[in-house]
């Protein structure tokens, strides 16, 4: 007898739940699709689920319109129950980074956490198999994490064809590598700028945290303001000076590049672009 492979045997499993969270981003997106056409079986049995902090982009809830309609199901909404700048307050107003990634712990990976319960749960993950890197999502021993591209051994360009056959590709990767929250501090220079020029109104509000005058009591001289570390989305500026080098090294970059030939659709020059460092990427729950 054929030994099963893990797909088979995780399609077996009727007693615990199937999972499958979307971060309206590519890989978790083509993930689900890729699960309906290949494994109608497990399609019917899995509850997707988005984990909204209120703080995504417009790009991402239309995209993910577009996918529930294609599924043929339901996409679940988990929440915090308060939004970003209620988590801010408790955090003594200290913004997220890369090493303090209270933003999700407490909107993404609890909600999900209190979704699935303890029952026993199946997750997938939609980390590919031309990747190097490993997912975060719950340490919960009742929770287990598939990885249907990695066994079935789908890489980068597969990805795309799956979209680019079915829902198409989120719209905000024309200037944008992941998917997130607006302030995202693990956003490229390049990508402030390209939020300041398609989403000024949330640019303002990205600059407006940076900018809120925080204050602390001393006892010798009473309440005196705080500033230094943890108070601006990225530890090489605030988001002005970011977006002021990304300017201007646009503009020394478009002077030599004036002559060479770029792919004419942006999906094309996406397909091609190189994954993040994989010691510099957003939790896989974020941004996926």
């Amino acid at each position: 007898m054929a030994k099963k492979t893990i797909m088979q045997t995780v399609q077996g499993d009727t007693q615990s739940r199937h999972v499958l969270g979307l971060s309206g981003g590519k890989d978790s997106a083509a993930l689900a699709i890729y699960i309906k056409d290949r494994y109608p079986d497990i399609h019917k049995r899995v509850e997707y689920f988005f984990s909204d902090t209120g703080a995504e982009l417009k790009e991402v809830y239309d995209f993910l319109d577009k996918l529930e309609a294609y599924l043929g199901k339901e996409i679940t909404k988990l929440s915090s129950g308060k939004p970003f700048e209620h988590w801010l307050k408790i955090q003594n107003q200290y913004l997220p980074s890369a090493k303090q990634r209270w933003c999700t712990r407490v909107m993404k990976i609890k909600p999900f956490e209190e979704f699935v319960g303890d029952d026993p749960v199946i997750t997938y993950i939609g980390i590919r198999a031309d990747e190097n890197r490993e997912g975060y999502i719950s340490h919960k021993a009742n929770i287990k994490a598939v990885f249907p591209f990695i066994y079935d051994g789908l890489v980068r360009d597969d990805i795309f064809n799956i979209l680019e056959d079915s829902v198409g590709i989120p719209e905000y990767y024309k200037w944008r590598s992941r998917s997130g929250c607006y302030f995202c501090f693990f956003q490229r220079q390049d990508e402030w700028l390209g939020l300041k020029r398609n989403h000024p109104e949330l640019f303002e509000k990205a600059k407006a945290f940076e900018q809120q005058v925080r204050k602390k009591y001393d006892w010798k001289d009473g309440e005196v303001d705080v500033g230094g570390h943890g108070y601006t989305w990225s530890s090489q500026g605030t988001v002005d000076e970011l977006v002021a080098k990304a300017e201007k090294r646009e503009k020394e970059r478009g002077i030599v590049a004036s002559t060479e030939t770029l792919p004419e659709r942006w999906q094309d020059i996406l397909r091609v672009a190189e994954d993040d460092d994989p010691e510099d990427q957003a939790c896989l729950i974020c941004s996926l």
